[in-house]
């Protein structure tokens, strides 16, 4: 990190002056981009949040409804904010994330979750950035890396970052949809940049990619029909009507963002830690579905997946079992129908419903449900096949 002395901040010089230097050390502690707002700039944006937990499109994730005024304007969570400032981290992959959709025996991860957790590097670097900001200006100031009451992605719009595209996520002239977002609120009036324009135009590439059409319109998204909350957010079943349409897709989903045609200007992400893993890049769906929670906690130490825990994880795995057409998977199921946890038994029948034939199944369920207590899983027995 650069040793600066303090700057005692007299005049718009000195703060121009600072916000060079603050750019400067920011990607000399690997940002790639950075762009300062203002903290009331997001009013419209706030609007549309209050209307999309209004309509029920956040599902389950009662998190994002408690206390909203948090959320709408920065002040509401830190009334001294007086700048914003935005930085991204570039993770672009290095190959096509649609391409595994076509092996079906291998599972899709999404690009963001192949390599080591975004949240603990993006907070380390914010907060040596944050350090070197109050030691070269004396200020108070607050780090937040996608666990806060923050509203990234409009604030980095504003910030001149890039511009919510008709998918709601970010989109960068630069670096096309792969940008991880933090921020850092601090008591300092520092130069603003302009708000960065909608470029989307008529282009409508990541609404018609849509697997489960979770985009009701233009620039609004039905969290509860994405394949990234089902496969993640969603702590129960799967809903029916989704299990088709999920695929391969074990953890989140990229086709909108891959669709997305800025991604002609993206580049590779040049940060290691960031890089997928080899085994998980398209990790086979039989040997995924034998992991035990040790095994599943050490392939995915360090990585987001891990949060879902071994249940949720094989749920997903027995879904894209069900949808992959390969009758030599079946027994993969099979032994999970006897798995301790309701959740995964209930998507071993369903993946077992879609690969045996009538005869088979009906076998199997007679042998089984007489045995089976929970509710869920009688149900998936009853209705499968």
């Amino acid at each position: 990190m650069t040793s600066v002395d303090a700057l005692v901040i007299r005049s718009s010089t000195d703060t121009v002056e600072l916000r060079a230097a603050l750019e400067r050390e920011a990607r000399a502690l690997g940002f790639d981009c950075i762009g300062i707002t203002a903290p009331g700039t997001i009013e419209k944006a706030g609007a549309h949040f209050l209307e999309f937990i209004a309509s029920g499109g956040h599902g389950d994730m009662d998190w994002l409804a408690a206390q909203p005024e948090r959320r709408v304007d920065p002040r509401g969570l830190w009334r001294d904010v007086r700048s914003v400032i935005m930085l991204g981290v570039n993770y672009g992959p290095d190959s096509d994330p649609l391409a595994i959709l076509q092996e079906r025996t291998r599972a899709a991860i999404s690009v963001y979750a192949q390599g080591d957790d975004y949240h603990d590097l993006i907070k380390k670097r914010l907060k040596a950035l944050a350090r070197w900001l109050v030691a070269a200006a004396p200020s108070e100031v607050k780090v937040f890396v996608d666990t806060a009451a923050v509203m990234e992605k409009p604030l980095a719009q504003t910030a001149h970052l890039g511009w919510q595209g008709k998918h709601t996520n970010l989109v960068s002239r630069e670096f096309g949809s792969w940008l991880f977002l933090g921020a850092i609120y601090t008591t300092l009036e520092l130069p603003r940049d302009d708000a960065e324009i909608d470029h989307c135009g008529s282009c409508r590439a990541c609404l018609d990619i849509c697997p489960t059409s979770a985009f009701p319109a233009p620039y609004k998204l039905d969290a509860r029909r994405c394949i990234s909350y089902l496969t993640i957010e969603n702590k129960g079943p799967i809903p029916h009507e989704f299990r088709k349409a999920i695929g391969n897709r074990i953890y989140g989903c990229d086709d909108c963002l891959a669709a997305c045609p800025w991604n002609k200007f993206a580049q590779e992400g040049r940060e290691a830690k960031l890089a997928a893993r080899d085994e998980l890049r398209a990790p086979g769906l039989a040997e995924l579905a034998r992991l035990d929670d040790a095994a599943f906690r050490a392939l995915f130490t360090k990585s987001p997946v891990k949060r879902i825990g071994r249940d949720r994880f094989l749920r997903n795995v027995l879904i894209a079992i069900g949808n992959s057409g390969e009758m030599t998977l079946a027994e993969e199921a099979r032994q999970l129908l006897e798995d301790a946890s309701p959740l995964v038994r209930g998507a071993a029948v369903w993946a077992l419903g879609q690969l045996v034939t009538r005869e088979e199944f009906a076998a199997l369920r007679a042998n089984a449900i007489a045995g089976e207590h929970d509710e869920s899983v009688r149900e998936e027995w009853q209705t499968a096949a």
